[in-house]
């Protein structure tokens, strides 16, 4: 009968990834990471070992390790995620700590493109007294960012089914935030690796991949109250394009903040009324 340890060793040398391997023999188990140490010579029953063998071969495949198994982490929170939503990564964090920085108490904020609503579920649970509205124009990720809020308890998060802004005409907020799509249509990485099974919505945007960031800059003024902030996540290698956007459009206080990578990762400016 085969071990833990074992079985462990020959997943991660087949998919080059320890990390992976012991996410997806968790995930058969239903049991946390931190049991594989404490039970590293214990026997797997034969339809564990083969259901850990046919989600190896998922991920051999290309299948991303959320997908698989359902669910990410982001900032405090295991977020559910589908094929309908982007997954969160550990940059996206950085839009969060920076909106949080910036934010009031009882503030109106807006996240657009909201997905598994790992940003807004994040804010909303670091600020209570702050109310979310999250918008997003697939009806099938809006269901999965809903559930996310059933499952913590986060209640001050309100879901809106729509196309970036256009669902709030007329609403004002302290701050708008987004990761929007920002790789470039012709991007060979989208044929690559975890992309290709991420929605392709979620990821390209126009020639340069500043499609959707151009409007929301533009469209941005027309929902922030006096003083408000727009906060965008995009790529390494498009802060200067952004600032300079931002600031065209009137936007004051620009600037850009890089990853822990140093790489620049999110831009943002304040709106003050002409």
């Amino acid at each position: 009968m085969a071990e833990v340890r074992g079985t462990l060793a020959d997943a991660a040398r087949l998919l080059g990834d320890r990390l992976e391997a012991e996410l997806l023999l968790v995930h058969v188990l239903g049991k946390p990471r931190s049991w594989l140490i404490a039970h590293a010579t214990d026997a797997l029953e034969a339809t564990c070992v083969d259901a850990f063998d046919a989600l190896v071969r998922r991920r051999l495949h290309g299948e991303p390790v959320a997908y698989i198994t359902g669910h990410r982490g982001f900032w405090s929170l295991e977020l559910a995620v589908t094929p309908a939503t982007l997954i969160p990564r550990p940059e996206t964090e950085l839009l969060v700590e920076l909106a949080l920085e910036r934010l009031q108490a009882g503030a109106q904020v807006a996240d657009l493109g909201t997905g598994s609503g790992a940003i807004a579920l994040a804010i909303a649970h670091e600020r209570p007294q702050t109310q979310v509205t999250a918008t997003d124009a697939s009806a099938d990720a809006l269901a999965v960012a809903q559930s996310n809020a059933v499952k913590h308890g986060i209640t001050n998060v309100r879901f809106v089914h729509g196309d970036w802004l256009t669902p709030l005409a007329g609403q004002r907020f302290h701050m708008v935030v987004s990761n929007p799509p920002y790789i470039e249509a012709a991007d060979p990485h989208l044929q690559q690796g975890d992309l290709r099974f991420e929605p392709p919505t979620a990821l390209a945007s126009g020639a340069d991949g500043l499609d959707d960031i151009r409007r929301i800059v533009d469209d941005a003024r027309a929902h922030l109250e006096p003083g408000g902030w727009l906060l965008m996540e995009h790529g390494w290698n498009q802060g200067e394009a952004v600032r300079a956007m931002l600031a065209a459009a009137g936007y004051h206080e620009v600037f850009t903040a890089q990853d822990l990578e140093q790489r620049d990762r999110v831009s943002g400016g304040v709106w003050r009324q002409p």
